[in-house]
């Protein structure tokens, strides 16, 4: 468990956010962030949207991650901060104020106050794409900068994956790092635990707190808060 090294690691960390939102790979989510941040939703014609590629955010020595798909478009598009601004943002940051991992249930802005303690939100694809849905590409452009996150996060010792999506690239990284052989033995489903292999962080898989999906009450409130207590109570046994 490194301690000394964790400035240099949170220093890193910095850098590869400003990589992030420099990045224009993919020219269509570019583009669409630029014109959602042009054309603004009525209810936010007072905001500058930021438009860019959102950065990740949490404690560089969190011993949980959280990835997610991509910032919505009127959410962390507007607002420049991973899950903030919008419902999906309102059921994560509840539920991890809960399990104790955030200081505060809600995420207005990127200068509210909030500070994650012991996670680390990021998401597989850093600009908002249009439907909610980026390509297989556009996926793939953007995995370098989660791979290098999980090599920064020495003391990583549990993953949710917020969807199935989210789920499916995680296990791809490990696919292609050889620690695991398959993704086939891994099936999704909502607080499901996953033991990739000896030694690597737990996985949990989780609905996403999609709109589709707590408006339908597919995920509940109390169902999210299942996922992150189970997350604190994997971090709360010494052998795990």
């Amino acid at each position: 468990m490194r301690k000394r090294s964790d400035p240099p690691a949170a220093a890193a960390l910095h850098v590869l956010n400003n990589t992030v939102v420099r990045c224009r790979r993919c020219a269509r989510l570019i583009e669409y962030c630029h014109r959602i941040a042009a054309l603004k939703r009525r209810a936010f014609q007072d905001w500058r949207y930021w438009g860019r590629p959102v950065p990740s955010f949490g404690d560089p020595r969190a011993r949980l991650l959280v990835i997610g798909l991509a910032p919505a478009a009127h959410g962390a598009n507007r607002t420049g901060r991973i899950f903030t601004g919008d419902r999906s943002g309102d059921f994560l940051y509840e539920a991890l104020h809960y399990s104790g991992f955030a200081s505060q249930p809600v995420s207005r802005s990127r200068d509210d106050g909030l500070t994650l303690k012991d996670a680390f939100v990021t998401a597989i694809v850093r600009c908002a794409p249009p439907d909610n849905k980026p390509t297989r590409k556009e996926i793939a452009s953007c995995r370098g900068y989660l791979e290098r996150e999980l090599e920064l996060l020495t003391r990583l010792r549990v993953v949710v994956a917020l969807g199935r999506v989210a789920f499916d690239a995680y296990l791809s990284i490990l696919r292609d790092r050889g620690v695991i052989q398959s993704r086939n033995a891994f099936r999704f489903a909502h607080n499901r635990e996953h033991r990739p292999a000896p030694g690597s962080p737990l996985l949990i898989s989780s609905y996403h707190p999609s709109q589709q999906n707590t408006s339908t009450g597919r995920l509940t409130q109390e169902m999210l808060r299942a996922v992150f207590l189970r997350a604190r109570k994997a971090l709360s046994d010494p052998a795990g």
